[in-house]
């Protein structure tokens, strides 16, 4: 059953939505196959599973070990804390005796809540949350409704990954005069042993404070094994008698923390004593300051809800107060080991850098933080200034397998940084910022591409040897986007030492005028010195024209799109579609940009709740990217919003037929809204 229909199922059922809940919640009953929503908060991520009370791992932001003695890094699963077991009257909860199942992600609060009814004993709701307020940590709510006298048996369970070493796993009742804190505990060693890693977790009866602990059930310690450490209570209810509990936990590592044991413990602690409604109420108070910044479709409920989603993973991978970044799939797995690539700087940081600048401003610190490194690397290859890896992780080395061109020749990431800064400071106008961080680094990225070019016999500069954004065509000379990136770079770097007062190399503008974009003999952009129509990995031409601004004439624009686009392979992962989109909207032509607005994910969406794949043929979701991608659609395409030197400004926005209008709200500093109709 595709998610449109169970939306608009639950829209007319027992738990209707109306008013402003519709477009912020995406529901499913039991369905063949099974791709969850991540609840995340920038910090760690919990994904669910179709099976009661059940998840399927904890994702741990910025916390690597080698993947392997001859890999490389790869971002490491935390110890699961989200899952419990439940019986009633002796009887384990299974997917098997259960009916009435599903589950809703409420996109505004981040939660995550399934409902079932175990035979006909008891009705049973449990509802996951990320802490956006403790981020280390996570939340379960449990509301069991008795349909006849039960006996109740709940088991909280840390489960630690086969990957890791030498775990202890105990449980202890902390005390603090009267105050009894009991905690569930693992600590192990990651998988090369690079971090120690502490999860501590607990029950927390609302109906009990600390005066009544005499009141709470006893918990009774019951391993499984080292790797297995559980806690149990027992609880006999009355039909009727509603019985709510929560189960909370929180991991840290030495990436963190230099005790990461006994903070675990402290989060739990917190949790364990703040009130409920405290607690959860400053984590929706967070996500309402996120959702300031939003953009609301009216006249079609499942192209809102598709939009949404992915600002909501953009949001939940993402954090103000980090300086960190965003990895191709966030904290829903660990697929591309949870490296850092292009895909932040040019795809997703776009949308948050207007809607979100706090969290722009995480995200090009992230970078920022790990400039030594980068010019160490530029060093080494015999170039000057810095040279960022494709693939980078939390020591800014590189850290794309060997094995890969990319990792090696694929350039253009040091250009693609250098942008991203120059627009943060375009959009925030942080005077500060640019000179402590942004111009040092455009600086450097600027001699970087000096050292990086060649100059032919006839005056212009080459830049060879480099895997473009298309990576089907490895080792070429010239490539559009590389050598365009490179231009504005050089160009934005020119631009931020006259604003901060610094005198600019002239060899700066000397190599930005004179790098070749090649062309073919009717005028449409070569992508590279070799390229003969072979097909496409993804857009690379055509992102000279948007986000760049290099090829410009309209002529060009619609050459390169005619050409281009019959060339992208379905293979290829969705932010192609989205940079054709963008351009045509920009060209007024609503009709074309709509099409490839919704074949820039749809094809890529899998159920139940539409999470998105990298490709069509892929299954590896959720892709931050493409969410990236989509949204600049919304926003730079329809919403007409491009950013300038003067900041965010609104140019011929355009409306698609399939909707009512489009709002824009929270945009830029000022928090500004743009309604196009």
């Amino acid at each position: 059953m595709k998610t449109t229909f169970l939306v608009l199922s639950f829209l007319i059922g027992t738990f209707s939505l109306i008013g402003q809940e519709q477009g912020w919640s995406l529901t499913s009953e039991k369905v063949n196959k099974y791709t969850g929503i991540v609840t995340a908060n920038g910090r760690i991520g919990i994904l669910p599973k179709d099976k009661p009370f059940k998840t399927k791992s904890v994702i741990l932001n910025n916390v690597y070990d080698k993947e392997s003695p001859l890999g490389v890094s790869r971002i490491l699963l935390g110890m699961n804390f989200a899952n419990l077991e439940v019986e009633i009257d002796g009887e384990k909860i299974t997917e098997e005796n259960i009916s009435n199942w599903q589950q809703t992600l409420n996109m505004k609060t981040a939660a995550f809540t399934t409902n079932f009814t175990f035979k006909n004993k008891a009705k049973i709701s449990y509802t996951i949350y990320a802490l956006r307020n403790i981020q280390y940590s996570g939340y379960i709510d449990v509301q069991v409704e008795p349909l006849k006298d039960i006996e109740v048996k709940a088991t909280g369970i840390i489960e630690t990954p086969d990957e890791y070493h030498s775990p202890n796993s105990t449980f202890r009742v902390l005390q603090d005069l009267e105050t009894t804190m009991p905690i569930l505990q693992t600590v192990a060693e990651s998988r090369m042993g690079k971090h120690m890693v502490a999860t501590s977790a607990t029950f927390i009866w609302h109906a009990i404070n600390s005066t009544r602990e005499h009141e709470r059930p006893e918990l009774i310690h019951e391993p499984i094994s080292a790797y297995d450490n559980r806690i149990t209570f027992e609880k006999i209810l009355k039909k009727g008698e509603k019985f709510e509990f929560a189960w909370t936990g929180a991991v840290c590592s030495t990436q963190d923390f230099d005790d990461p044991q006994t903070e675990s413990e402290r989060f739990v602690i917190f949790n364990l004593l703040t009130p409920r409604k405290d607690l959860l109420g400053q984590h929706k108070k967070l996500w309402e300051e996120l959702w300031e910044g939003d953009i609301v479709i009216e006249g079609n409920l499942q192209d809102q809800l598709d939009v949404r989603l992915a600002l909501y993973h953009l949001y939940a991978f993402s954090r103000g107060d980090s300086d960190l970044s965003i990895a191709p799939m966030g904290l829903s797995s660990q697929n591309y080991n949870g490296h850092i690539f292009w895909d932040t700087e040019l795809w997703m940081f776009p949308p948050l850098l207007m809607l979100n600048q706090d969290i722009a401003r995480s995200l090009v610190n992230y970078r920022s933080d790990r400039l030594g490194k980068a010019k160490e690397k530029a060093i080494n290859f015999g170039y000057k200034g810095a040279m960022f890896p494709w693939e980078s992780d939390d020591t800014g080395e590189e850290a794309t397998p060997a094995w890969a061109l990319t990792g090696t020749f694929e350039h253009h990431i040091t250009a693609d940084v250098a942008i991203a800064f120059w627009n943060y400071y375009r959009v925030t106008q942080n005077m500060e910022w640019l000179k402590e961080r942004g111009y040092p680094m455009l600086k450097e990225v600027a001699d970087y591409w000096v050292s990086r070019s060649t100059k032919n016999e006839d005056g212009s500069y080459s830049i060879k040897n480099v895997v473009g954004a298309n990576e089907f065509a490895p080792n070429v000379d010239d490539n559009a986007f590389t050598n365009g990136s490179a231009i504005t770079a050089l160009r934005y770097a020119t631009e931020a030492a006259n604003m901060v007062g610094e005198t600019a190399d002239a060899t700066w503008n000397e190599v930005a005028s004179k790098i070749r974009i090649l062309k073919f003999p009717d005028g449409t952009t070569k992508e590279h010195a070799t390229y003969d129509g072979e097909r496409i990995k993804q857009a690379d031409v055509n992102l000279l024209t948007y986000p760049l601004d290099v090829v410009n004439d309209e002529a060009t624009i619609l050459k390169d799109l005619e050409y281009y686009e019959p060339k992208l392979a379905e293979e290829g992962p969705a932010m192609g579609q989205s940079v054709f989109a963008v351009i045509y909207a920009r060209l007024g032509n609503a009709k074309e940009a709509y099409r490839l607005f919704r074949r820039s994910y749809e094809p890529n969406k899998r159920p139940p709740f539409g999470a998105l794949a990298e490709a069509a043929t892929s299954d590896n979701p959720y892709f931050a990217t493409g969410a990236g991608g989509m949204l600049q659609v919304v926003l730079a395409g329809f919403g007409g919003l491009e950013i300038t030197n003067e900041g965010i400004v609104q140019k011929n926005p355009i409306l698609p037929k399939e909707w009512k209008s489009l709002i824009l709200k929270g945009v830029g500093p000022e928090r500004k809204t743009y309604t196009v109709k």
